[in-house]
This record gives structure tokens, C-alpha cells and sequence, in this order.
């Protein structure tokens, strides 16, 4: 009836299908509830630290849920942005992890070379060899049923990082072979610097740019990979949060049918993992020196 300014929401009223008993909620045109920032509601620690029950966004008079809520009443847009943070640290620390082991094993094959180099590449070989998801599903069933949401999510950044460091190994040993012999890695043999700084602040320095642009890529790999862990059940576990553990609600026909709203957290992992893989094309243009 006209045209608003203000965003705003109908009011839902509940009623009980005698045929079904199925809750029924029906629109309330009648009622209508503006959209204000900065609104009182429930209490919550900001951070867990500051108690406040100052809202971003929301109602004066009930409850705005946003994107709807899960089966058991609980808002899912909360649920998402909180879940947000333990799907993408699991990409940026397990990424973090894979890095070190990376550089570190990469950097000694292709400097030492000989029989050390082989021993490193058929090791990643066979580790290479494993098909992932079964090796994901062995080794996270390895994981005690009394462990906390905590332990488990550490434990599975571990799985995560040490199943993805070896793409990095490998370029680093390429890098590392084709620069060990150039003038200034012998003159700081020379020098009598020691082999292990020769690599870490001589050879690795000298690709810098291209292993941070490999790493803006295999972010995206470890988050799809976390939330297909969760997704199966042998992830994270609730009460811990991630994008795969919302999805699990999202299993089935009935489930989609029924509550299709559950089915939101996919377009954020779609836009999270599109987001780095532009920011990894780039970086990777920029880095190039043929690149026009």
C-alpha cells in the first residue's frame, strides 16, 4: 500500500493444521515491524569479553530473524557469521601449518638434492597416493568420542594442513633447484654463511611472491575441505560451529523442502572460496614478470 523508505517485516502468526498438525505460520500484513540499527535485545559478551545487549540490527518489539532459524529455533544468520570464524581460521591456519612444513622439506630437498631429495619425493609420493576422503574418514574416526569441539578442531587443521603441504614442497624444490647455483647463493657460501640461513634468508626471499600467491589458492582448497569433513559427520562436531555443520541440516529432500533457508551457508562458502581464488589470480599476475 504505498511505497516505504524504512525496511520492514510482517509479523507471523502461529497456528496448529487440525488435519496435520503441522505448525502453520501465517503473515500478518497488518503488522508490520521497522528495521533499525542499533537496537536493544538479548544479552551476549562482545568478543567474550564486554556484556552488552546492544544489537547491529534488528526490531523494537520481537525477534528478527533474518535468514530464518534451524530445526531447533536458533537464528541462522548468528549462526552463519559465528561459524565463519572457525571455517575460514581452519583455511588460514591449516594453510599456516602446511607453509612451514612446505617450505621447510621443500627447501631441503632441492638444496641437498642426491639421495636425501629422492627419499623426500617418493615419501610425498606415496603420501600423494592416498585417495583424500578416505584417508579424511580414517583418520578423523581415529578421533576420541570424549574429545571437546576444541581438541577436534585443532586435530582436524592438523589433518588438513599435513594432507596439503606437499603441492607447496614441491614448488619450493623447484625454485630451490633452479636458483642454488646462481652467484649470490655462492657468495654467501663463501661468506661462510650456514646452509640453513642460505635457504631461509637467501633461496625462499627470492620467490616470496609467487608462494604467497600458491597460498591464496590453497586457501579455498582447505576450507571446501573442512566443510565437506563437517558436512560427512567426521568434522567438527556440534555445539562447535562451521559452515559444513550447518549444511548438515541440509541433507535431505524433506529437509530442503520443508526449510529450504537451510541451504544459505553454501552461498557463503561460494563467495569465500571465489573471493581468494580472484585474490590468488591476481597476486599470481602481479608476481609474474611476463604476465601483461
Amino acid at each position: 500500500n504505498g511505497l516505504s523508505l524504512r525496511p520492514f517485516v510482517y509479523g507471523y502468526t502461529q497456528e496448529l493444521d487440525k488435519r496435520t498438525f503441522d505448525r502453520v505460520f501465517i503473515i500478518n500484513k497488518q503488522e508490520k515491524h521497522p528495521i533499525r540499527f542499533f537496537v536493544r535485545g538479548d544479552r551476549y559478551k562482545l568478543w567474550g569479553l564486554v556484556e552488552t545487549d546492544l544489537h547491529l540490527f534488528g526490531v523494537e518489539r520481537g525477534t528478527l530473524f533474518l535468514f530464518g532459524t534451524d530445526k531447533l529455533g536458533r537464528d541462522l544468520f548468528s549462526r552463519i557469521i559465528y561459524g565463519g570464524r572457525i571455517s575460514m581460521s581452519v583455511g588460514l591456519v591449516g594453510v599456516f601449518l602446511g607453509l612451514v612444513l612446505g617450505l621447510i622439506v621443500g627447501g631441503i630437498s632441492g638444496y641437498y638434492g642426491g639421495v636425501i631429495d629422492n627419499l623426500i619425493q617418493r615419501g610425498m609420493e606415496i603420501l600423494r597416493c592416498f585417495p583424500q576422503i578416505p584417508l579424511w574418514m580414517a583418520l578423523s574416526a581415529a578421533l576420541p568420542d570424549y574429545w571437546t569441539p576444541i581438541q577436534v578442531y585443532f586435530t582436524i587443521t592438523i589433518i588438513l594442513s599435513v594432507l596439503s603441504w606437499t603441492n607447496l614442497a614441491r614448488v619450493t624444490r623447484g625454485f630451490v633447484l633452479s636458483l642454488k647455483n646462481e652467484d649470490f647463493v655462492m657468495a654467501a657460501r663463501l661468506s661462510g654463511t650456514s646452509e640453513a640461513m642460505i635457504i631461509a634468508r637467501h633461496l625462499i626471499p627470492s620467490f616470496i611472491s609467487h608462494i604467497i600467491a600458491v597460498l591464496t589458492l590453497a586457501i579455498p582448497g582447505m576450507i571446501l575441505g573442512e566443510t565437506a569433513l563437517s558436512f560427512l559427520g567426521i568434522g567438527i562436531r556440534p555445539p562447535a560451529i562451521s559452515w559444513g555443520v550447518l549444511l548438515q541440516d541440509a541433507q535431505n529432500i524433506h529437509a530442503i523442502a520443508k526449510t529450504p533457508w537451510q541451504i544459505i551457508p553454501i552461498f557463503f562458502v561460494i563467495v569465500f572460496v571465489l573471493a581468494f581464488n580472484f585474490l590468488g589470480d591476481g597476486l599470481r599476475d602481479a608476481a609474474d614478470p611476463y604476465a601483461r
